[in-house]
Protein backbone atom coordinates (compact mmCIF):
# COMPACT_ATOMS: atom_id res chain seq x y z
CA UNK A 1 0.00 0.00 0.00
CA UNK A 2 1.86 3.18 -1.21
CA UNK A 3 0.66 6.75 0.41
CA UNK A 4 1.05 9.80 -1.47
CA UNK A 5 2.32 13.02 -0.13
CA UNK A 6 -0.55 14.63 1.05
CA UNK A 7 -1.63 11.57 3.54
CA UNK A 8 1.36 11.19 4.60
CA UNK A 9 1.81 14.68 5.93
CA UNK A 10 -1.76 14.63 7.13
CA UNK A 11 -1.33 11.80 9.45
CA UNK A 12 2.46 13.26 10.73
CA UNK A 13 0.33 16.58 11.65
CA UNK A 14 -2.18 14.02 13.22
CA UNK A 15 0.33 12.78 15.46
CA UNK A 16 1.92 15.75 16.65
CA UNK A 17 -1.32 17.98 17.51
CA UNK A 18 -2.44 14.36 19.76
CA UNK A 19 1.15 14.36 21.51
CA UNK A 20 0.74 18.18 22.12
CA UNK A 21 -1.57 17.54 24.90
CA UNK A 22 0.42 14.76 26.39
CA UNK A 23 3.72 17.40 26.29
CA UNK A 24 2.55 20.41 28.38
CA UNK A 25 1.10 17.52 31.34
CA UNK A 26 4.13 16.48 31.46
CA UNK A 27 5.70 19.59 31.58
CA UNK A 28 2.91 20.54 34.22
CA UNK A 29 3.67 17.76 35.93
CA UNK A 30 7.37 17.88 36.33
CA UNK A 31 7.28 21.60 37.35
CA UNK A 32 4.80 20.58 39.98
CA UNK A 33 7.32 17.93 41.06
CA UNK A 34 10.42 20.15 41.11
CA UNK A 35 8.28 22.79 43.16
CA UNK A 36 7.45 20.11 46.16
CA UNK A 37 11.12 19.19 46.24
CA UNK A 38 11.95 23.19 46.69
CA UNK A 39 9.41 23.46 49.21
CA UNK A 40 10.31 20.03 51.08
CA UNK A 41 14.17 21.14 50.73
CA UNK A 42 13.32 24.60 52.27
CA UNK A 43 11.36 23.24 55.00
CA UNK A 44 13.93 21.19 55.83
CA UNK A 45 16.65 23.65 55.98
CA UNK A 46 14.64 25.80 58.32
CA UNK A 47 13.46 23.36 60.93
CA UNK A 48 16.91 22.19 61.81
CA UNK A 49 18.77 24.09 64.25
CA UNK A 50 21.76 26.56 64.02
CA UNK A 51 24.59 24.36 65.07
CA UNK A 52 27.19 25.70 67.40
CA UNK A 53 25.09 27.65 69.12
CA UNK A 54 25.47 27.95 73.35
CA UNK A 55 23.41 27.21 75.99
CA UNK A 56 23.78 28.39 79.67
CA UNK A 57 22.53 26.50 82.79
CA UNK A 58 22.08 27.44 86.39
CA UNK A 59 21.63 25.23 88.96
CA UNK A 60 21.96 25.43 92.71
CA UNK A 61 23.36 23.11 94.49
CA UNK A 62 22.00 22.03 98.01
CA UNK A 63 24.75 19.88 100.33
CA UNK A 64 23.69 16.36 100.69
CA UNK A 65 22.75 16.05 105.15
CA UNK A 66 25.16 13.91 106.47
CA UNK A 67 24.74 10.68 108.78
CA UNK A 68 25.75 10.90 112.49
CA UNK A 69 29.66 9.12 112.58
CA UNK A 70 28.83 5.99 114.85
CA UNK A 71 32.92 5.36 115.70
CA UNK A 72 34.20 4.24 119.23
CA UNK A 73 37.12 4.99 120.68
CA UNK A 74 38.57 3.25 122.90
CA UNK A 75 41.37 4.07 125.05
CA UNK A 76 43.42 2.08 126.81
CA UNK A 77 45.40 2.90 130.29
Amino acid sequence: MTLDRDTLARRRAQRRRRSIPWRWMGGVALLVVVFAVGIALGEALHDNPQPGGEKTTQRTLRPLPLAPQTVTVTVQK
